[in-house]
């Protein structure tokens, strides 16, 4: 991520004004409503639990995606299959007697971000959780599992001792005076940790829900390590929510490419994944009652990204509403109707044609927020139709009210392949955002270790005739999502564009959901455990 970028922080995020309860009035329904309704359930018949056919389309997509976090390791590389590849950052850690090495670079530079690394491994695994069937079907589950290991490897690795967390491998003020290729980087690479006198809740909270989501997902093919992750989860909760305070305060140097405008979200995020991992009343009465107050006064719905997970939290405990939890009290079940009827609101604002459609789109339907990085909003707003609207599957949960029209889940599933469907290629300008898929794709990508020849001797600076070289990336970041469209949908396809040139992990953890999600039909599970 490159320095110039504009700071990224929570008002990035903002999603339009919706008042919670009017988006969930149900009086006064017409006797066309019910029409409507009894039209919608007879399209919303129930799935089997197995995987059909793999559509040829997602199931390729999605093997290029899960390649580009291939590209993106740090360390000693096992079975490396991208030739244009080795080992690198393997000193990273030393200087703390820690071996930092593995993990994954964020995007198109040599630093290794721990809070974006986090949501990675986090999205990646909540992927796994709901499609792991469809991943197998297309023959990428075991390749998704090992990218994931990569980095709980890594976020493991950084977490010492209950109250640390390392969370940035490498100096981005001299990674980005720099043009090389990870395998020959030579300049200081230090860590940099959160604690007790230098807190930072977001991103160990972010690294909770990480380690929880993963310890799930390994839970029946590796016990032992699955029973590892969960215990760094619930010490890093505690770290976060006992010492309260965001890294961009006590890191004022983050500001300038993960920045942080607030840890609530986060901890409601991790507090629900640990809720899931553990089933321990505790984690869920922390973000029903306890915090209550706080989710009933943020009000308005809020669009999924790195930096905000409110969204996310909403969606993630739905699937608690409606597939049912043990032993819950009454205040409990309230307030996890109001996260349901949140996520509601938020996909009644996703569908196009909703009453409370957002505006934030382009002409084509993309949804769009923002210049830089533009992709990472409507991917991220796909996945969430595309697992609510399999939530409403496996629930045999017929309708969605939008203030005063119903829609099934079919609408949700369309509106996750639009966005989709944009991204492969059917836009106006008939390019792949997806490097390496079809035959119009991006060929400057912002990306060090693609743009420059495995062959070239180049240092530190004399790199950068690399960076401004007219001719295309001699390596081909085969998966890479690039940042995408500006609101006029075109693209400028420039090496020294990184606001609309350079792909990042995240974007690609949540595309390779969305892709699984798609690839085949069938209902998810109505547990994780």
């Amino acid at each position: 991520m490159e320095v110039d970028k504009k700071p990224k922080s929570k008002s990035w995020c903002l999603w339009f004004s919706v008042l919670v309860l009017a988006a969930v009035v149900v009086t006064a329904a017409s006797i066309t409503l019910w029409k409507d309704l009894d039209r919608l359930k007879s399209k919303n018949s129930h799935a089997s639990g197995h995987p059909g056919a793999v559509v040829a389309r997602y199931g390729d997509a999605l093997s290029m995606a899960m390649q580009f976090l291939d590209i993106q390791k740090s360390g000693k590389l096992v079975n490396n299959k991208i030739a244009w590849r080795g080992d690198s950052g393997l000193q990273d850690g030393k200087e703390e007697n820690l071996d930092l090495s593995k993990g994954i670079y964020d995007a198109g530079d040599l630093v290794k971000f721990g809070f974006p690394m986090a949501f990675t491994a986090t999205v990646l695994s909540w992927a796994i959780l709901e499609y792991g069937d469809q991943m197998k079907a297309a023959k990428e589950l075991q390749h998704a599992r090992d990218s994931l290991k990569w980095i709980t490897d890594y976020l493991i690795n950084a977490h010492p001792s209950d109250n640390v967390l390392y969370i940035q491998a490498g100096d981005p003020e001299l990674d980005h005076k720099c043009w090389e290729r990870p395998e020959v980087m030579t300049e200081k690479r230090p860590s940099t940790q959160v604690n007790i006198s230098y807190p930072g809740s977001e991103v160990a909270a972010e690294t909770a829900a990480a380690m929880a989501s993963a310890s799930l997902v390994f839970k029946k093919v590796n016990s032992t390590y699955s029973k590892d992750l969960l215990r760094h989860a619930q010490e890093l909760f505690r770290f976060a929510d006992t010492y309260r305070g965001s890294y961009s305060i006590s890191i004022p140097q983050v500001q300038k490419y993960y920045n942080s405008s607030g840890y609530e979200d986060e901890l409601l995020w991790a507090a629900s994944w640990l809720y899931h991992a553990t089933e321990d009343q505790l984690y869920l009465r922390y973000v029903t009652v306890e915090n209550g107050d706080a989710f009933a006064n943020w009000g308005s719905p809020t669009w999924f990204c790195w930096d905000n997970k409110l969204a996310g939290t909403q969606v993630l405990l739905s699937r608690v509403n409606f597939f049912g939890g043990k032993d819950m009290s009454s205040a409990e079940n309230i307030g996890l109707q109001m996260y349901r009827k949140t996520a509601e609101s938020v996909m009644c604002g996703l569908l196009p044609d909703s009453p409370t459609a957002t505006s934030s789109r382009t002409d084509g339907g993309l949804i769009w927020v923002s210049e830089w990085n533009a992709l990472q909003y409507p991917m991220a707003s796909a996945f969430l139709a595309l697992v609510y609207s399999d939530y409403m599957l496996s629930s045999q949960t017929s309708t969605l009210y939008c203030n005063g029209k119903l829609y099934n889940r079919m609408d949700l599933r369309n509106f996750a392949i639009l966005q989709a469907e944009y991204v492969l290629g059917n836009n106006p300008m008939k390019l792949s955002y997806l490097v390496g898929y079809g035959s119009n794709y991006p060929r400057f990508v912002h990306h060090r270790g693609a743009s420059i020849p495995v062959t070239a001797n180049t240092g530190c600076e004399d790199g950068f005739k690399w960076l401004n070289s007219t001719d295309p990336n001699p390596n081909v970041a085969v998966g890479a999502l690039v940042g995408g469209p500006f609101v006029n949908e075109t693209y400028i396809d420039s090496r020294n564009n990184s606001m609309q040139g350079e792909p990042t992990t995240y974007n690609s953890a949540i595309f390779i959901g969305l892709l699984s999600g798609l690839a085949t039909t069938s209902s998810v599970v109505r547990t994780f455990t």
